[in-house]
């Protein structure tokens, strides 16, 4: 089934493998470069790929050396980008990832924002190492609906770029995941407290974008139940049941593996548009497997996402299709930013 064809919104897939967003970090003065382009287009016969995370404000830059698109002169490097994927017959999505709390002065210039003045407890990636993040500054009710219009904002400047959607990250310790979690969000205003406190962010965000750009150009990604960056959530099958029911309908949802099959299942049957499931959670050991994504087919997603495999195998679909061996996945230490580890993995030599 991995290599049927789906329709997502107004795009008819060739496959149903995804390239999963992942963080690479070798972004110039906020802008995507030359080898970004090559990068995305050596992979483009994916189904669907979704980038890395591209800030939609400067406030919401998490890590150093990524990409915005907020700004014109972000807008034209992107278009070199989605040309060369779409002139290599490839479908791309951004993925608006907003850092909330997790990011430091040092990155963007700004003291991180958030629901509520409380630290994520661990470290984040600076331009000099790791270092503790710090308490953000929680967000005023006028200033939560600025940072809702900016993702609107940026998903018209990714349309303008040339993306055939955008993908909003609601998954990962970030800002969509702050206001729903019980940790990191602590207010008693009408984004706090009650589930439909803490899901509202996530829903007038996707509302807010959908209006921008229609719902057939939007997805989020969403962690239920991930612990990382500080997070905890409460109650998780209702909180993400409640969330899935208030979001329009948008031309998917992309969940990780975060929590039991079961809770995963009944998600599933609660959407009603396509839905994308990332086998490997969050933290694993090993890259997912094509055994991985055809199980989940036949459980009732639509798409597969893959991260780690796309790394070292530019042509993940056809090794799946003639049965190839995969190339090893790279050392962390080649993830992000190095010299080395980004385009120079070839295709499989017979």
């Amino acid at each position: 089934m991995l290599l049927t064809s789906h329709q997502l919104g107004n795009l008819t897939l060739p496959n149903r493998l995804v390239m999963a967003p992942m963080t690479r970090s070798r972004a110039v003065d906020g802008k995507p470069t030359a080898e970004t382009a090559t990068y995305y287009a050596q992979r483009a016969t994916a189904g669907l790929i979704v980038t890395e995370g591209v800030q939609p404000n400067e406030v919401g830059q998490s890590n150093p050396l990524t990409p915005g698109v907020h700004t014109d002169e972000q807008v034209a490097a992107w278009r070199v980008v989605t040309d060369a994927v779409h002139a290599n017959g490839g479908r791309i999505f951004a993925q608006l990832m907003h850092g909330g709390r997790v990011g430091h002065p040092e990155v963007a210039g700004y003291q991180p924002v958030g629901p509520s003045a409380v630290a994520t407890g661990t470290e984040v990636f600076t331009p000099t190492g790791m270092q503790p993040a710090p308490v953000p500054r929680a967000l005023a009710v006028a200033e939560v609906a600025d940072q809702v219009a900016a993702f609107a904002d940026a998903a018209r400047k990714a349309v303008e770029a040339g993306f055939d959607g955008v993908e909003l990250h609601g998954a990962n310790g970030y800002l969509i995941q702050q206001f729903l979690s019980s940790s990191a969000n602590q207010r008693t205003d009408g984004y706090g407290g009650s589930v439909a406190g803490r899901i509202r962010f996530a829903v007038e965000a996707v509302e807010a974008v959908t209006d921008a750009i229609g719902a057939e150009r939007v997805g989020i990604r969403l962690s239920p139940g991930g612990q990382i960056q500080g997070i905890v959530e409460e109650d998780v099958p209702t909180l993400y049941g409640e969330l899935l029911k208030a979001l329009p309908g948008i031309a998917y949802v992309h969940l990780l593996a975060t929590v039991d099959d079961d809770v995963l299942l009944d998600l599933r049957k609660l959407w009603p548009t396509s839905f994308i499931l990332n086998p490997g959670g969050q933290i694993s050991p090993v890259e997912s497997t094509r055994e991985q994504g055809e199980r989940w087919l036949a459980n009732g997603a639509d798409l597969i996402s893959y991260g780690r495999a796309y790394l070292a195998n530019p042509d993940l679909v056809e090794r799946f299709r003639l049965g190839l061996p995969l190339a090893e996945t790279p050392g962390r230490e080649t993830w992000f930013g190095a010299p080395t580890g980004y385009v120079d993995y070839p295709s499989y030599q017979h």
